[in-house]
Formats: structure tokens, C-alpha cells, sequence
């Protein structure tokens, strides 16, 4: 199972937004409809109990039947997940701050695809195919829009194709902010820092209060990082067997003074990226906690009082082990972190 997303013509953009806008009122029909109930009832309605109300509003919407169960099941969720008697209204008003971008969600039955059209319901929308979408088998999907207003089809689709392994290589990786991983046989993924690159641009858009400019170098930010990140993981996963990454944690890091250059970066997307490109091609993945992996000399697994001690001692890079070896700070954490990976494997601990 995975995601594609294409893009849609723009010519489709009016017929998406007016569609937005009821997906939008449904939202916020169904989360009044719950909070009221729960404040009245003491209990929360179901997915089951709210299509009693919603059953015959698929042709005033101008909403396929199963996008308003599709709505109503992501309302549910979100709820149980959050674990809040209300949600956020979906805002429509698109001179709002506060509005919230185009959403239509679907499921397989409201979809077909054909000679380079989507259609769902009456509605044909022309798509850059770039996948071969044919080859797949569409589950389930939602169209969504971006910040500048550009429309795209998203699908969780099913593929035959299987993926053969034919590496034997194991590697550990050693994510930071100076390089963005630096793996135990010495592959370095460098840190472009895309946003620094554009960051004079961008705050001269700012100061002149130019929204679609600052979008579009937003976008430009984005794309870019994304782009160098999934090379760079489909380069991993193609090369090894097993992949082993500490645990580094952005939630934490973004809440100190580093916070612009760990946003930057993007390990946390290269983890993620990782994590379901191993699953679809069939590489081991396994991510380990990562405590004293700098410390630690991966040659005696000693940690004496030479190694760098935390953030303290983040300038030091290259450091001298009492047994005589010479550590470099990154490399010396990724050989320990695969040894972790290594470890657990040999006592049979799950990897997923």
C-alpha cells in the first residue's frame, strides 16, 4: 500500500472549491451535531448514528454518498484521537487567517480512472498522470489543495509489483543538524539548508506584505527539501539490507534555540521516508534508542572522560578514546547505533 499524489488542471479549481465549501459545511454540521447530542445525552454519537442525519444530503451538497461518510468517519476519529467533545470548525471565508484548506475526501467506490481523467460522480478532472495509475488498484483517497490554491488527487492504491533485495549490506545512521544523517560506512547525506538559501528573498516578500510571493518561495522551500529528501532515502534503501536509526526526537529540538535549523533540515520527514520505503522494498528497518551513542567509542564501548558530553560539548567533532582510537563524533554514533540495531535483532525483538 501507498500514496500517490497528482496534480489537477487548474481549470478544475472552481468545481473543487464550490465542493470544499459543502464538504466544509458538513464537517461543521456533524461536529455541532455531536457536541449538542453529548451535552444532552452524556454520550458521543457514532459514525453508524450520525448517517441517519446525513443520508439524504448527497444530492443538496453536490457531494458524492460515500464523501459524506467519508467526512463523518474522519470527524469521528478525530475526536476519539484528540479525545475532545469538539473539534475545530473547518473555515470557508477565504479572506480568513483562519481559513482551512480544500478537502474532499472519498472512498473507492465514489472514483474511477480513465485515459488521464478522475472522474468522481458526474465531475471528470483532468490529471497529470506521471505514475501510470492504471497499473494500480485504487482503496481509497481525498482531493486536497495546497496553500496557492493548487489542487491535487491523492490515492492509496495497491501494487502487484514486488521489489527484490539484493544487497547484504547493514548500516546504522546518525541523524543531526551539520549533516542531516551520517551513516556507520561513511555516507554523509550534507544538509543543503533550503531554507537559509531563500531566507533574504522571503523576508523581503514579507516586509512587502506580497502573500502570493511569500507562498510561492514557501512551496519552492518545501519542494526542494522534499525532493533531496527522497532521493536520498530511496538511495539508502536501495543500498542496504537493514537500517538502523536513532531515535532523535524534532517535537523536542523545536522547542529550543535550534528550533529554525532543525525545521530546516527535515530528518524527521528523511525518518518517516525511510521508515515505508524499507517496508515497500522489503529492507529491515528498526529505530533504537539512542542514549550515550555519542559517548560511547565504538571500538572499546567504553565511555571515558575525554567523550563529549551532550549538547554541552557539541563543537567537539573529533575526539580521543582512551584505547587509543580516534573517534569522529557523527561516524563513532552511527557504528554504535547499528551495534544497538544488531543487538536487539539477536534477542528477537519485533521490528514492526
Amino acid at each position: 500500500m501507498k500514496t500517490l499524489k497528482l496534480r489537477i488542471k487548474d481549470k478544475h479549481s472552481a468545481v473543487l472549491n464550490q465542493m470544499a465549501c459543502e464538504v466544509n459545511f458538513v464537517w461543521n454540521y456533524v461536529n455541532d451535531l455531536g457536541f449538542k447530542h453529548l451535552k444532552r445525552k452524556g454520550e458521543f454519537l457514532s459514525a453508524y448514528d450520525i448517517a441517519k442525519y446525513t443520508k439524504v444530503t448527497s444530492k443538496e451538497c453536490n457531494l458524492h454518498s460515500q464523501t459524506i461518510q467519508a467526512v463523518t468517519e474522519e470527524l469521528v476519529t478525530r475526536r476519539k484521537q484528540f479525545k475532545k467533545a469538539k473539534l475545530k470548525w473547518r473555515v470557508t471565508n477565504k479572506k480568513s487567517a483562519r481559513r482551512s484548506l480544500g478537502w474532499i475526501p472519498f472512498k473507492k467506490i465514489a472514483i474511477k480512472y480513465a485515459n488521464g481523467y478522475v472522474q468522481y460522480g458526474k465531475h471528470q478532472f483532468r490529471v497529470w498522470d506521471s505514475y501510470g495509475l492504471s497499473q494500480y488498484s485504487v482503496k481509497t483517497g481525498s482531493f486536497v489543495e495546497d496553500a496557492r490554491g493548487r489542487w491535487y488527487v491523492c490515492l492509496v492504491v495497491e501494487s502487484s509489483k514486488t521489489v527484490k533485495i539484493t544487497s547484504t549490506k547493514a548500516i546504522g545512521i546518525d541523524l543531526g543538524l551539520k549533516d542531516i544523517a551520517t551513516c556507520s560506512d561513511d555516507t554523509v547525506i550534507s544538509n543543503p539548508k533550503f531554507y537559509r538559501k531563500y531566507e533574504q528573498k522571503l523576508g523581503i516578500a514579507q516586509r512587502a506584505r506580497n502573500k502570493k510571493r511569500v507562498r510561492a518561495l514557501h512551496a519552492k522551500i518545501g519542494n526542494c527539501r522534499k525532493d533531496y529528501l527522497h532521493k536520498s532515502s530511496t538511495m539508502l534503501v536501495k543500498k542496504n539490507a537493514l537500517i538502523v536509526v536513532g531515535d532523535l526526537s524534532a517535537k523536542k529540538l523545536v522547542k529550543t534555540k535550534m528550533a529554525k535549523s532543525v525545521l530546516d533540515t527535515g530528518f524527521s520527514a528523511l525518518k518517516t521516508m525511510l521508515k515505508y520505503k524499507c517496508e515497500n522494498a522489503g529492507v529491515l528497518f528498526e529505530e533504537v534508542n539512542e542514549r550515550f551513542t555519542t559517548q560511547i567509542c565504538s571500538c572499546c564501548g567504553e565511555i571515558t572522560t575525554g567523550s563529549p558530553k551532550g549538547r554541552a560539548d557539541l563543537r567537539i567533532r573529533v575526539w580521543e578514546c582512551e584505547c587509543g582510537s580516534i573517534n569522529q563524533r557523527d561516524l563513532n554514533s552511527a557504528k554504535n547505533i547499528l551495534a544497538l540495531g544488531h543487538k536487539r535483532l539477536a534477542v528477537g525483538i519485533s521490528l514492526f
